[in-house]
């Protein structure tokens, strides 16, 4: 006789399923829980008790949705006017209790978050984020709408996000900071006003960084945020001494693409 479980979906009797909504394979659907119309749950998802996923929002496989969270609300933006969009969440995700993820609004039409990310209890993602994979936001994370959060970022508890920051790869960011301005990527910020303290080696380390790339990270660092230079004449500086590195020229691109400024 096969061990192997069938792959049954489990709705609770109390949970209230649109008919309209796309449930998958091996789906655990909790007490109260609420899924509205134009939702899709993809395989082995599980979601907790009095969860709501309101409309139009695809979640991946094998994530955990805690009590409490809302999904796929309207934007809290006084410019929406009920154009349609979306909310997407990747596989293997882990949303926590009362997380509130809102759809996107007609400037991109969709909010995204990745595959492999842990959102503490109570975070808000706002409309048209874009939040990359294995990002790690801590309680209480609060965030305007059109931030966009690279893969393998953390952020400390009870941190705001401004409208239209970015936080690039790599970087931690410390609890109860202000992020006004965008965050470099490898970099450890924190603080109000948010300021740079070095490179997130530990976190590079970990992640498998050659040393060689290491280094030459830091060097840039050193030339962009600790020299006398201004961030275009650190950027060219950096650029003619060590362009050549992939992990320089990604940081030095993301320099250049800033709208909002550079957090130093």
């Amino acid at each position: 006789m096969s061990n192997v479980r069938a792959l049954e979906t489990e709705i609770h009797p109390t949970a209230v399923v649109d008919t309209a909504a796309e449930i998958g394979p091996d789906v655990v659907i909790g007490p109260y829980s609420v899924v509205g119309p134009g939702v899709r749950i993809g395989r082995g998802t599980e979601l907790g008790a009095h969860v709501v996923i309101e409309r139009d929002t695809t979640i991946g496989e094998a994530c955990r949705i805690h009590p409490g969270a809302v999904l796929g609300g309207d934007p809290q933006d006084l410019k929406y006017g009920g154009e349609p969009s979306e909310l997407v969440v990747g596989d293997r995700t882990v949303v926590r209790e009362c997380v509130t993820l809102n759809r996107g609004t007609a400037a991109s039409g969709r909010t995204e978050i990745g595959s492999d990310c842990l959102l503490m209890a109570y975070t808000h993602v706002a409309h048209d984020c874009r939040i990359g994979s294995n990002v790690v936001l801590a309680n209480a994370v609060n965030m305007g709408g059109h931030v966009d959060i690279e893969d393998w970022v953390i952020v400390g508890g009870a941190t705001a996000i401004h409208q239209f920051a970015r936080i690039g790869t790599h970087a931690i960011v410390g609890g109860t900071s202000a992020v006004r301005k965008d965050v470099p990527p490898y970099v450890k910020a924190s603080g109000n006003p948010i300021r740079l303290f070095g490179l997130n080696t530990v976190g590079l380390e970990r992640r498998g960084f050659p040393e060689p790339a290491v280094q030459a990270i830091r060097k840039a660092y050193r030339i962009l945020f600790q020299s006398k230079l201004n961030v275009s004449q650190g950027v060219e500086r950096a650029r003619e001494e060590l362009g050549r590195v992939a992990e320089v020229e990604y940081l030095l691109k993301f320099i250049e693409r800033s709208e909002r400024g550079i957090t130093v």
